[in-house]
């Protein structure tokens, strides 16, 4: 697999795994108030933006399987957490969130790790 090709592979996992939880976080909005009652079970099980989350659940995982076949282990797998830093960022732009200095700094820290495994990494 292509360099750019692989990239662009990660660049789509962690936009689908960014939506993942983007919509268990709808899902679970709506799923208030929470009461543990029949009505409250069938109103999430019929939660469209559960059903989006699973969805893109599936498809991440199936990302994510394609890319491991060629891609080296340890950036891979350290990749699939920039999604924590995408959520992150989402909720700052769209959700109203405030980021604390200690959030951007574990921010930095994933990124910075993922980019001293996959400068670092020899190749498989």
């Amino acid at each position: 697999m292509k360099k750019s090709t692989m990239v662009a592979g990660f660049l789509l996992l962690v936009a689908v795994d960014t939506f993942v939880q983007i919509a268990f976080k709808f899902a679970g909005e709506r799923a208030l108030p929470l009461t543990f009652d029949v009505s409250w079970l069938a109103r999430v099980i019929r939660e469209p933006w559960l059903f989006a989350a699973a969805a893109g659940a599936a498809a991440a995982f199936l990302i994510y399987m394609t890319l491991i076949k060629s891609a080296p282990i340890g950036p891979a797998f350290a990749a699939t957490h920039l999604d924590i830093v995408a959520v992150t960022l989402f909720s700052v732009a769209f959700l109203g969130s405030v980021l604390t200095p200690l959030q951007v700094l574990g921010c930095c820290a994933i990124v910075a790790g993922v980019l001293v495994l996959a400068c670092t990494e020899t190749g498989s």
